[in-house]
């Protein structure tokens, strides 16, 4: 089997590779992480999710490289990681009471013919009211920080969603079900 790096020092991804059982190993990009102004949710997580894996593919010759990134979008604004708390509570009001769609992109690059693949997911969320209150514990409890939306939803955040509607994985980092039927176009399967 192909050699498999993961573009990403994501924890969560990291645990749902591990969950598919694939051998692979992790190497972090540097890539450039900032978004040409107007562009939409899913060309975004589509170049950041390119630039990753093409940052690491550079130096790892014949090497399956997976890179991914998530977003958090409402009425079509991104939603990215939170800079510090206050931004974090900003983010968390404007989701309150509202549905959002988290997108993430997933690119595959094959080091040993220059092969790319890029997609994205799309899972529709909706928050129920969150108090300002409850808002400020949430944030208080530091799982907020470095996350898309400012929110875990495997974490405690889930008291917070009411409904999704599409791949729960997804709104977690890596959309398994994607992913899977992208690396079965470079006959690597899970079973």
């Amino acid at each position: 089997m192909q050699n498999i790096i993961l573009a990403s020092s994501s924890p969560r991804r990291k645990e749902l590779m591990d969950m598919l059982g694939l051998p692979y190993v992790v190497e972090s990009s540097s890539a450039e992480e900032t978004l040409p102004e107007g562009i939409v949710p899913a060309e975004a997580v589509e170049m950041l999710a390119l630039r990753k894996a093409a940052d690491v593919s550079e130096m790892n010759g014949e090497a399956l490289v997976i890179g991914a990134d998530t977003i958090v979008a409402v009425d079509n604004m991104i939603l990215g990681k939170p800079v510090d708390e206050k931004d974090a509570l900003r983010m968390l009001l404007l989701l309150q009471g509202r549905r959002h769609q988290v997108y993430t992109g997933v690119a595959l690059i094959d080091g040993s013919t220059g092969r790319r693949h890029v997609s994205h997911e799309i899972t529709e969320v909706e928050f129920r009211t969150v108090s300002k209150e409850e808002a400020l514990g949430y944030v208080g409890t530091g799982e907020s920080e470095g996350k898309a939306g400012a929110y875990a939803i495997q974490g405690l955040a889930s008291v917070f969603i009411r409904r999704i509607e599409g791949d729960f994985f997804n709104v977690v980092g890596l959309p398994v079900y994607r992913l899977c039927r992208m690396l079965e176009e470079y006959g690597i399967r899970v079973f």
